[in-house]
């Protein structure tokens, strides 16, 4: 399960990084944050 979220925070990641550089500011500061909670080493809505 843990791999699965890495990977998943992962993807959000890579997505709110690539919806900054297109010019969606607001939307990719949301994405990247929900990475953040996502993601297992860090805050994880899961636990």
């Amino acid at each position: 399960m843990t791999f699965l979220l890495w990977i998943l925070a992962l993807l959000i990641g890579i997505w709110g990084v690539v919806t900054l550089v297109r010019g969606q500011i607001l939307l990719g500061i949301i994405l990247i944050i929900v990475a953040f909670l996502v993601g297992p080493g860090g805050v994880s809505v899961f636990t």
